[in-house]
């Protein structure tokens, strides 16, 4: 595993993004396990994830795309963040863009801010984390509806690494779907890889009975 990913799992712990415990997903699916990027609350944090993705985003479509667009409201940060990251760690220059829920009728008009989509643009999508696929379903009609544009990919920072709306993993259905590529800073085995019956600062964060429940939980929901 790349050190960059086993960096930005700690750096979910610490940042107590990443919990452990009884949740329920916008999805509806009891889970041992939750991501929220909300936590992300500082500077500080948000520079540094947006270097993770950055770094997630040359691996996977190098910067072979005009737009990077995040998606209301979580991905504005992440959009914006990740941006400047791809600026200052390797120099190119990604345009960002997000979405408003609601249309402005006055001054910057229109539903989008930051950067317009234009004709000819390719566009990635940077969120959080995807369950099952349903934000997804949201965001391509607005991007689509800008003109002639052509959505290349999808950049999360977990992937569950479970069943979407079928079989397969959500991210393999957006993949088939809607032929976009898709990526993630770390997947879910990669989390349970490094942290499992290892102590860090102190503690054993995912013990024998936390990767009992994970393993139960992927036996109901995850791909098979």
């Amino acid at each position: 595993m790349e050190a960059y990913k086993k960096e930005f799992i700690e750096f979910m712990v610490d940042c107590q993004v990443l919990k452990f415990g009884d949740f329920v997903t916008k999805s509806g699916r009891k889970t041992p396990f939750f991501v929220n990027t909300g936590f992300y609350r500082t500077g500080a944090q948000l520079r540094k994830l947006g270097a993770y993705y950055a770094e997630a985003i040359k691996e996977r479509f190098g910067f072979d795309f005009d737009v990077l667009f995040g998606p209301a409201y979580k991905g504005i940060p992440l959009s914006v963040a990740a941006t400047i990251a791809i600026s200052e760690k390797f120099g190119a220059d990604i345009r960002y863009c997000s979405n408003r829920k609601e249309v402005k009728d006055h001054g910057d008009k229109g539903i989008l801010l930051g950067s317009p989509i234009e004709d000819g643009d390719r566009v990635v999508i940077i969120e959080d984390v995807t369950t099952a696929g349903t934000s997804i379903e949201e965001t391509l009609p607005i991007i689509k509806a800008q003109g002639d544009v052509t959505p290349v990919g999808l950049v999360v920072s977990v992937d569950r690494m479970e069943r979407g709306k079928g079989e397969k993993s959500a991210l393999d259905e957006i993949e088939e779907k809607y032929g976009l590529q898709t990526t993630a800073i770390v997947t879910m085995a990669e989390v349970v890889e490094h942290l499992y019956n290892k102590e860090y600062k102190g503690r054993v964060i995912i013990d024998d009975k936390l990767k009992a429940a994970i393993d139960a939980y992927y036996e109901q929901y995850g791909v098979k």
